[in-house]
């Protein structure tokens, strides 16, 4: 996707911006402690769902991508909340390299 124009009405849904800065668990390990860090416009698309087997488990995952206007320090692993929903970013770049946008290719955590 490279627009050289984006109508500020696809800016539709309002999300959250989450950082996840872990807890230490007391065994050496992390807990998720996901942290408001900011609110934006965005618009939200699903791209893909798929299912496949792990271990005799049966694993979804839902993929979207993510557009909103550019935001200084959003980075892989941050993650964008609608409700009960969390957008985790897998990848981020801004698509006509304008500075003008961010598209981030996010998966649903489950």
């Amino acid at each position: 996707m490279a627009p050289a124009f984006l109508d500020p009405g696809l800016f539709n849904r309002r999300v959250a911006i989450e950082r996840n800065l872990g807890r230490p668990d007391g065994a050496g390990g992390l807990i998720d402690a996901w942290t408001e860090i900011g609110e934006t416009a965005a618009r939200v698309e699903p791209l893909s769902a798929e299912v496949r087997e792990r271990f005799s488990q049966r694993i979804g995952t839902v993929t979207h991508r993510v557009t909103l206007r550019q935001r200084v320090g959003l980075d892989r692993g941050d993650a964008f909340r609608l409700g009960a929903r969390r957008l985790v970013i897998r990848w981020l770049h801004d698509p006509d390299e304008t500075g003008r946008y961010l598209v981030c290719r996010c998966e649903e955590e489950a």
